[in-house]
Order: structure tokens, then C-alpha cells, then sequence
């Protein structure tokens, strides 16, 4: 019999098992805690402990200095100076919009800066870089830098930071071909060439500071200091790695060549380039772009895109634009002597041929082609041909090299070889390619624009720079034997090309890099390229051409002998007036000197600047001046241009 209550009373046996899992089940969570703490503590403690540490320390990145460079001779064509920037790094900066904005309007009084524009100018730098700081002003006062180390607890994410600026010593002196640095970008920093490198770091961005960079850039150095609770310093440093400045760089430009070649070009107002080289191995002494701009302008920490615009715009002569590499023109009589080596190696003529230049060349189908200047020089060789730039005798050679289909004939083989119409290797990049017309390119060319589907519909596609608006025919030999046509090339590669000439058939590397230095002034390595090839030109054939060039230059009836009739050292130059509609004529000199055994190679091209003897060639003998140490004043007046059709 049960008493009541019974049923609810668990048998001993059920009750000590119950007991034992849940005890069995403690005591296994509790080893589970024990072993887990034992591991942190003991096992991993000096791991967390480190990183507890790490927590209470702060790097700072210490800049590098830029190299130097300097121009042949050392003098200081760019430099350092340091500067104090106020920066904002984003991710610093409150969550809170209001605490932001509170933030804003502080550091306005201080950036004299509205709140608005304190916003625009952040967002205008993380365009370039979402990572960077966003500088919003450069040179503050130490007053500032006081007040906000005093106040830092109100300005989270500002500070003052010691940065180093670009600064010219020579002003705009050779802008095109120093370049200018900037923020790395990104993109940039996805590159293995800026392996290292930080957001805010500064790197090369064209020119010499573009392709020099990892020489001219240093490596940053780092201090380590200790921080409170809120991420601020205490005051203790830790550590401290010194930064290493980058080298120095020595261009080989003579800044006194150099700044002869730009006042030489801009004394006449107009767009124009220059370049003076050495025709052994390439060292570029001078070379220039009219109109020029101030480098300094890329120095500052944002660039107006409406600064660019204006740099860049046609209204303004384009001063970005480096017409000694970029500016692509016909080039009139200064590619005779190509047509005359062309002419030698093909066998079209001998060094003494005669031709009878009766002033006028008939083409056919009533097209008749004249002299400059309605001459006729009667029958003449080589020699005189160049020496008094006869149309009607290389008018001849180019009909009698003109080939109709494919690359051409030898024309175009010989100006391809001494590199007409191709980049011509320099160093720090940034060149045009030009053009060389070929029978097969025009006429693929016409085809295309003619096609069905073409665009155009049923008429020709024609703009400013494009080959022909018609199939290859035999007058654009004629045209391309004096430099006119679909021809387009720079100063810098009719200076290799004449270079060949006068060196005897090495086509040189062109570069301005001469030699690195490090920050002691130690030579780590000299810069001397090996020509990009050699080209066979007959020693006769080669004599014959400078002749004919010494002729044009200071003989009496020469072309440009009313400029270096009088000269004191003896030369060889060609002028060029080219044709290029819907402009003026392009006026061109390129000169070689010493004569006979050449050493310099000076070509300069002016925009519109009509006759080469009138424009070109005063600023060719500008540039010689400071190359071979010409006083004006020893300079004999030969008398007017006047007469002096090229």
C-alpha cells in the first residue's frame, strides 16, 4: 500500500545518475575554461601582451628628401625646402556628423577657411587619393602648430606635418624637361616600381622626376612614440629610424645653353622648339619649348583642374606642349640632305651628277612645280644644290626614287634609318612619333576613308596631320624629297639625323641623364648610352653633304649666309620654310659645328615664323653663342636677309 506523494519521489538509482552527468558535464566545461585561460596566459600571454603594447604606440612616417638636380656644371636646377602643412586625415575624423561639423568650424578660424571649402578641398584630394590626407594649407605659422598641440583634444585628425617641396632656383628654366612630382596615386601604389610606399608619399610624375624617380626618391624613416589611451602622444619616444635621402642627379644640360635656346625661341613670340646635342653620344646640352610655364605650379598640394585646362588650351600657345618632342611639323629644306644620302646610296646620282635647275619642275597634267623665290640656278651638283637650296634639283631625286607600292623606296628607307618618323629613344620619354609616308600606308589610308562604312560617307576624311586625301601617286615622292607632303617630324629627330651626318652614321641614344650622385656627392654610376645602331654612310658622300651644308652657311649665296656669313667659327647648317596650311610657314634651321669634323648638332623650329634665315637661324646662332663661347660682338654683320629665300 502507497501513501500519498510517493509517486513524485525519484528511486535512488535514477537520481544518482542524474547527479553524476550533471556533474560530469561541470567538470568538463570547467576544464574546458581552465585549459582555454592556462592558453592565454601562459601559452599565448607574451603574444597579447606585445600586442597590448602595440596598442599603446604610435608610428609616425619621418619624409625623405628628394635628390637634387643639378645640370652639368652642379648648378642647383631643382632643390628641397621644407614646409609645414596643415593636414585632415579622414579616418580620423568624428563619425558624428555634428561633431564634424563642430570640428570644421574650429578649424576654419584656424585655416582661415569656411567650412564649405574645407569639405571642397577634401573632396577634391581623395579624388586622387581616398587614403591620403587632404592638405589644407602649406607654410602655417609655429603659432599654429603650438595652439594645436595645446588644444589637440579638439582637433581629432588635424595635424601639422614637416613636409619638402620642389622649389626651381632657375625659375621656369627647362620646365618640360625637369617634370614635377605629386601624391602617388592608388593606382600607382598597386605598381611593384613604388613597392613601400605610403599614401601621401610623393613620386615623379613626367619628365626627369618621372623616369629618375627611384633614384631621386629617398626611403622614409619612422618614429616610434608612446601613446595614451586616446591615441595622443605622451611625450616618450621609443625609436626612431632616420629617413635616407634619394641621390642627386646631373643632367647633362649646360644651363647657359639652355637658357640661350629659350630666350633665342621666345624673343620672337611665337611657338617654337630647340634642341642642341652632342653628335657623338647623344648628351642633350639644351633643348626647349616656347611658350614655357612655371614648374612650381605642381609643387603646390592641389592643382586647379582649371589650371590644367588653361596650360593645356590652344588659346594659350599650349605651354604643356614640348614642341622640341611633341610639336610635329613638315620640315621643309632641312630634309634635303636625307633625300641627298637616299640619292648618293641608291646610285639615282654621283657626287659630281649635274641636273639643270631651270627654276621650274613640270609634274604633269599642268602641275608645275618652281623654286623658292621664282630662282633658277642653271646646272648645278650636289654641292650647289644644297648650298643654294635648289627645289627643282631634289624635286628630281624624288621622282627618280618614288616607288608606288609598299614601304617605299630608298627615300623612305634612309629616313627611317637615320630616324625620321619614330620616337627617337630618349631617355625620359614623352615623344611623338611623326610620320614618314609610305605608298602603302597612304594608300590603305585613302581606302579606309573611302570605304563604304567609312564614317565619312562618301566623301574623304581630311584634318590637319593626316597623309593625303588621295592614293600614293608620284608627286608625294617629289613633295617628301623637300620635306613637304605627309612628312611630320620634331626638332629632336632631325638632330639625331643630321647628328648621324656629322659622327659618320651612329644614330645616338639622346639622353640627359649624365651621372648619379649620392647625397655626399659621390659618383654611383655614369650614364652613357651606346648608340641604337650605325648606319654605312660613305665617307665621300658624307663630305660632299657638309660641304654643300658649309656653303649654304657662309658663302655668299647661301641660304642662310646673311646670318653666319660673318661667323667666327666655321659651320654647316640648312634652313627650311614649310608649308603648312591653314598656318603660316614653319620656319626651321638645323646647324652642325664645328666645321668639318662636327661636334654639336643645334635644330630649332618656329611656328609661322616664315623664312628659316629670318626666324630659325638667328635663334640657331643664338644657341651656338653659348655652346662654342661666341661673343656677339665678334660676330661680322653680313648685311640684310632680304633676297634669301629660305
Amino acid at each position: 500500500m502507497y501513501r500519498r506523494g510517493d509517486w513524485n519521489a525519484p528511486a535512488p538509482a535514477q537520481s544518482a545518475f542524474r547527479i553524476a552527468v550533471l556533474g560530469g558535464v561541470g567538470v568538463v566545461l570547467f576544464t574546458i575554461a581552465f585549459f582555454r585561460l592556462w592558453y592565454l596566459q601562459v601559452l599565448s600571454g607574451d603574444d597579447y601582451k606585445a600586442e597590448a603594447q602595440n596598442n599603446q604606440v604610435r608610428e609616425f612616417t619621418i619624409q625623405a628628401p628628394r635628390g637634387q638636380i643639378t645640370d652639368r656644371g652642379g648648378q642647383v636646377l631643382v632643390d628641397n625646402r621644407t614646409a609645414l602643412e596643415l593636414q585632415v586625415k579622414r579616418t580620423d575624423l568624428p563619425d558624428s556628423p555634428k561633431r564634424r561639423a563642430k570640428l570644421f568650424r574650429h578649424l576654419g578660424t584656424i585655416a582661415h577657411l569656411r567650412p564649405e571649402q574645407i569639405r571642397h578641398k577634401m573632396r577634391a584630394e581623395a579624388k586622387e587619393c581616398v587614403a591620403c590626407p587632404a592638405t589644407l594649407r602649406r607654410d602655417v605659422s609655429y603659432d599654429t602648430v603650438y595652439y594645436l598641440r595645446e588644444n589637440q583634444g579638439r582637433f581629432p585628425g588635424v595635424s601639422v606635418e614637416r613636409v619638402f617641396v620642389r622649389q626651381y632656383p632657375q625659375g621656369t628654366l627647362a620646365a618640360h624637361l625637369l617634370g614635377y612630382v605629386g601624391e602617388v596615386t592608388e593606382n600607382e601604389l598597386d605598381d611593384p616600381g613604388y613597392q613601400g610606399l605610403e599614401a601621401g608619399d610623393k613620386v615623379g610624375k613626367q619628365g626627369v622626376e618621372f623616369t629618375y624617380d627611384s633614384l631621386l626618391r629617398g626611403t622614409n624613416g619612422m618614429t616610434r612614440v608612446q601613446v595614451d589611451a586616446s591615441g595622443e602622444p605622451t611625450g616618450r619616444q621609443l625609436s626612431e629610424t632616420e629617413p635616407r635621402p634619394g641621390n642627386n642627379l646631373a643632367l647633362s644640360i649646360d644651363d647657359e645653353v639652355q637658357q640661350a635656346g629659350e630666350d633665342a625661341i621666345a624673343s620672337f613670340g611665337l611657338p617654337g622648339g630647340f634642341v642642341a646635342m652632342n653628335v657623338h653620344n647623344g648628351e642633350l646640352l639644351g633643348i626647349g619649348s616656347s611658350p614655357s610655364y612655371d614648374p612650381s605650379i605642381f609643387a603646390k598640394p592641389l592643382v586647379p583642374q582649371s589650371t590644367y585646362r588653361a596650360l593645356t588650351s590652344e588659346a594659350n600657345g599650349a605651354p604643356l606642349l614640348n614642341r622640341a618632342t611633341q610639336g610635329l611639323y613638315p620640315t621643309g629644306s632641312t630634309f634635303k640632305p636625307i633625300t641627298a644620302v637616299a640619292a648618293l646610296d641608291s646610285g639615282t646620282i654621283g657626287i659630281g651628277t649635274i641636273i639643270n635647275d631651270g627654276g621650274s619642275f613640270d609634274l604633269g597634267d599642268g602641275n608645275v612645280l618652281h623654286n623658292a623665290g621664282g630662282a633658277a640656278n642653271g646646272p648645278i651638283d650636289l654641292r650647289t644644290a644644297l648650298k643654294v637650296s635648289s627645289d627643282v634639283f631634289f624635286y628630281n631625286l624624288g621622282w627618280d626614287m618614288d616607288v608606288d607600292s609598299g614601304e617605299g623606296g630608298p627615300l623612305q628607307e634612309w629616313a627611317g634609318n637615320l630616324g625620321i618618323g619614330q620616337p627617337t629613344g630618349l631617355d625620359v620619354g614623352g615623344e611623338g612619333a611623326g610620320s614618314l609616308p609610305t605608298p602603302g600606308e597612304v594608300n590603305e589610308h585613302y581606302k579606309d576613308n573611302t570605304a563604304p562604312d567609312s564614317p565619312c560617307g562618301k566623301e574623304v576624311c581630311i584634318s590637319e596631320g593626316e597623309l593625303t586625301d588621295k592614293p600614293w601617286t608620284i608627286g608625294d615622292n617629289v613633295n617628301l624629297a623637300v620635306g613637304q607632303g605627309g612628312l611630320q617630324a620634331d626638332p629632336l629627330q632631325m638632330a639625331v639625323a643630321y647628328g648621324a651626318i656629322g659622327n659618320g652614321g651612329d644614330i645616338v641614344r639622346p639622353h640627359v641623364a649624365l651621372r648619379v650622385e649620392d647625397p655626399q656627392g659621390h659618383v654611383v654610376q655614369e650614364i652613357d648610352p651606346a648608340p641604337r645602331r650605325h648606319v654605312d654612310i660613305d665617307p665621300a658622300w658624307r663630305q660632299t653633304i657638309l660641304d654643300g651644308l658649309h656653303g649654304a652657311a657662309q658663302e655668299p649665296g647661301g641660304t642662310s649666309y646673311p646670318v653666319f656669313g660673318g661667323y667666327p667659327v666655321d659651320v654647316a647648317g640648312k634652313t627650311g620654310t614649310a608649308e603648312r596650311p591653314p598656318h603660316g610657314d614653319q620656319s626651321w634651321y638645323v646647324v652642325l659645328a664645328p666645321y668639318p669634323e662636327p661636334k654639336y648638332v643645334v635644330a630649332v623650329t618656329v611656328e609661322e615664323g616664315g623664312f628659316g634665315v629670318d626666324s630659325a637661324a638667328p635663334a640657331a646662332q643664338q644657341i651656338l653663342n653659348a655652346l662654342l663661347h661666341v661673343a656677339p660682338g665678334r660676330i661680322e654683320q653680313t648685311g640684310s636677309t632680304a633676297g634669301a629665300y629660305e
